[in-house]
């Protein structure tokens, strides 16, 4: 079997070139091409290496975690830790998906045929096999590119997590339908609990919550418990937080029974979870009346 090194180096050249790209792509880096070449060229330089006596020192597991080290920090350079743990770690998750998209192309793709024991088999013929070769250079774009496509499919309904859905909360025998924001930005929580709180817009439901109540809930610091209905005030909690340019606020907050929020035709029901009274406009359109917690949309029952 005759084995062409220069190309198949340059073949390697290239596919690390597009995995390094691709990685580039993925993280939003902005990189200086020459310096993705210059990685290719430090990864793609092992293969010279399988044809030495210092076949058995590369092939080991520690020397290519190495040789991936010294690849991404030649392409992406090192600004702190955890941006190079980043960058390392999509590497190999982008090789690890493109690689196996490859060997499932290849093998799907085999036309070496022969017949053992009465058996229609099929064989691989190393770095000789033209199939082999074809499939690297037809399937590597191609599963470059739907990679690429599936992972900025997945970035959208990222994006598309801040929706707005139907939104109905149960306090007591009363019942408010709301429309609701799923913004992933907040991150409020009671910090006894650890409960997560939703921001609701008081004067668009003022007619659901006692007077006493809302006048209350502008001023949480001198809230007096002996104006407030009993059945009110076993529900309230005072939640601290912090807003741009400003420290040590409150949030006069309701525990409900129950809050169901209306997804993709899905009913998502959440039992622990505090109501934010807020008397800051939040959407100047009408579009929403609350502010969805992102950690109620997880480990909560949820119904057809």
């Amino acid at each position: 079997m005759t084995i062409y090194l220069d190309v198949i180096w340059l073949l390697n050249f290239f596919f690390d070139s597009f995995l390094l790209f691709l990685t580039a792509i993925i993280l939003k880096r902005k990189v200086k091409k020459w310096r993705i070449f210059l990685g290719a060229l430090i990864g793609s330089s092992i293969i010279l290496f399988y044809f030495t006596p210092y076949v058995a020192i590369t092939s080991h597991p520690v020397m290519k975690l190495l040789y991936s080290i010294l690849i991404v920090y030649s392409a992406f350079g090192f600004l702190k830790f955890r941006y190079f743990i980043k960058n390392l770690l999509t590497f190999y998750f982008i090789t690890f998906m493109v690689g196996g998209g490859m060997l499932g192309l290849h093998y799907f793709f085999q036309t070496d045929i022969a017949f053992i024991n009465g058996a229609l088999m099929t064989q691989s013929s190393g770095f000789g096999d033209p199939v082999s070769w074809l499939t690297v250079l037809i399937g590597f774009p191609l599963v470059w590119y739907f990679s690429k496509h599936n992972i900025e499919e997945i970035e959208m309904t990222k994006i598309n997590f801040e929706q707005l859905v139907r939104v109905q909360v149960k306090i007591g025998e009363d019942s408010m339908d709301l429309k609701g924001l799923i913004d992933s930005g907040n991150q409020l929580y009671d910090p006894i609990t650890q409960t997560p709180v939703m921001i609701l817009e008081i004067q668009r439901c003022a007619s659901c919550f006692p007077a006493a109540l809302i006048q209350q809930s502008q001023n949480p610091e001198m809230l007096d418990f002996s104006t407030i209905d009993p059945s009110w005030a076993n529900r309230i909690r005072i939640v601290p937080y912090r807003a741009v340019g400003q420290e040590h606020q409150f949030l006069l907050a309701i525990r409900p029974d129950q809050v169901v929020i209306m997804i993709n035709e899905k009913e998502i029901t959440v039992k622990k979870v505090l109501i934010g009274l807020s008397h800051t406009i939040l959407s100047s359109n009408g579009d929403y009346e609350c502010i969805i917690h992102p950690k109620m949309l997880t480990k909560t029952n949820i119904s057809a």
